[in-house]
């Protein structure tokens, strides 16, 4: 598990990206003021775990399948290397574009919902009516 955080031009973001058996979770904090450490510790401890467990959508990816004990020389060297890369890898990006894709998605279908809800709701109040002043009352 991965935790990012970068400035997109307009707020601190943190990117939590989770590898598991070669697939990428990724998920998405808006921080908004440039988050302090102690601010970054508490969403770790609190809610970290809710964000990763909301995520349904995963994209294949070759990283974290080796079982292999890696040289902890190599492990520096990557860890440097991750260090120095700015933003989140391309992967979590796919993952947070079909994890937006799927709620958007969600949300039309129960925005249409409302939408045909209100309509009945207004055309039996409209039936209503027309029987009320059909009885002349």
């Amino acid at each position: 598990m991965k935790l990012t955080v970068f400035f997109d031009g307009q707020f601190w973001v943190g990117v939590v990206e989770q590898y598991v058996q070669g697939k990428v979770k990724a998920g998405k904090h808006l921080f908004g003021a440039e988050p302090k450490d102690q601010e970054i510790l508490e969403f770790v401890w609190k809610q970290l775990d809710q964000l990763t467990e909301g995520l349904s959508q995963n994209v294949e990816s070759g990283y974290g399948i080796s079982e292999r004990r890696i040289n902890p020389k190599r492990l520096a060297r990557q860890v440097s290397r991750e260090m120095e890369q700015r933003g989140v890898s391309s992967y979590a990006q796919e993952a947070l574009r079909l994890e937006y894709e799927k709620r958007k998605k969600e949300k039309q279908v129960d925005s249409r919902q409302q939408k045909e809800e209100l309509k009945e709701r207004k055309r039996e109040l409209k039936v209503q009516k027309a029987k009320a002043k059909h009885r002349g009352k």
